[in-house]
């Protein structure tokens, strides 16, 4: 049986010979003394071809070095490989009409979703046009689906007091007030030690998006509950939040995602209440007592003023407030 070189041979010679009258034996010797100093693989019609995974390596490691993060880089990988299995070309190869094909072949998914597949498509051909590796990006005409804006609902005052008395250990406490007074993202929660709180200057740093460290800070009352709950631990857990049971370790992002769900549940409150909830309400509630906005864009870590205003949600009243301060009659 041939192998893939031997194929190859026998198929340029056919072809070469369908064109010039030649010696069909002299050819293939000379096309084997080339061929010696290559290795071939033959793509079978069902395989995508390996030229579109190793440009998404590339790309992944560029974009590693320019400082994503672990779980954003796992998110493009896995996006992208999709993609490339659907598609089965070579990079340069693929189209407007592809994407488009591929787009709407996930129709069952929401417009929001959808954009976010087709931009990280276009970070991808937007970056091998840019590296000069392809001619052509095949995204570009292709616009970013329209999506719902929709203002992220903070809690009350009234609402956060009965998120706080539905606690009911010193662990769910702590939870609560840390990631309000913080303002901190879940994964940023999730990642803090026990070491990395500075008790004196009632702050940590953190490590948000992009890889980026940042100092917060926490409320006397945080600090208050997280040293009650600290003093119940009896581990050698260096996590700032363990599981309950042994063996004690990190708990989970979706662990601590649950019990904000089940303390929710327990203050009877109607609208859905995440860790990202408290994220808002840190924001609503510092613009509304006054914070400067560069203030609280700094606080929670957003290079543009444009996504804190989406998290900071101006009250009713605070808007009547402003309309009667600063109107000049």
């Amino acid at each position: 049986m041939e192998n893939a070189a031997e194929k190859l041979i026998t198929d340029m010679t056919y072809f070469i010979s369908e064109l010039l009258p030649v010696n069909i034996e002299q050819v293939k010797n000379k096309l084997s003394a080339i061929m010696v100093k290559y290795h071939v693989t033959q793509i079978e019609d069902e395989e995508a071809h390996p030229d579109l995974y190793e440009k998404i390596k590339l790309y992944l490691s560029a974009k590693k070095l320019e400082g994503l993060s672990s779980a954003t880089l796992k998110g493009y990988e896995l996006e992208l490989n999709i993609f490339a299995n659907k598609i089965r070309k070579k990079a340069v190869d693929v189209t407007s009409a592809d994407v488009r094909i591929y787009l709407a072949d996930l129709e069952h998914l929401k417009m929001s979703t959808i954009g976010q597949k087709l931009s990280i498509l276009k970070s991808f051909f937007g970056w091998l046009v840019g590296e000069e590796v392809i001619k052509r990006d095949p995204t570009m005409k292709l616009k970013t689906p329209k999506t719902e804006k929709r203002l992220p609902k903070a809690l009350t005052i009234e609402e956060l007091e009965m998120l706080r008395e539905a606690c009911n250990t010193v662990r769910q406490r702590a939870f609560i007030e840390i990631l309000y007074a913080t303002g901190c993202r879940l994964s940023e929660v999730y990642a803090l030690n026990k070491d990395s709180i500075n008790f004196q200057t009632m702050s940590t740093n953190v490590i948000g998006k992009g890889n980026k460290e940042r100092e917060v800070y926490f409320s006397w009352k945080a600090l208050y509950h997280l040293k009650k709950y600290l003093k119940t631990r009896t581990d050698d857990c260096g996590a700032l939040i363990v599981t309950e049971r042994k063996p004690y370790r990190r708990l989970s992002k979706r662990g601590i995602q649950y019990e904000i769900n089940q303390i929710a549940k327990s203050a009877g409150l109607e609208k859905r209440v995440s860790p990202h909830t408290l994220r808002h309400t840190f924001a609503t509630l510092l613009l509304n007592n006054g914070a400067e906005l560069v203030a609280i864009q700094e606080l929670l870590g957003h290079s543009s003023s444009d996504t804190t205003l989406r998290y900071a949600r101006i009250t009713e009243e605070r808007k009547r407030e402003q309309h009667k301060k600063y109107l000049v009659q």
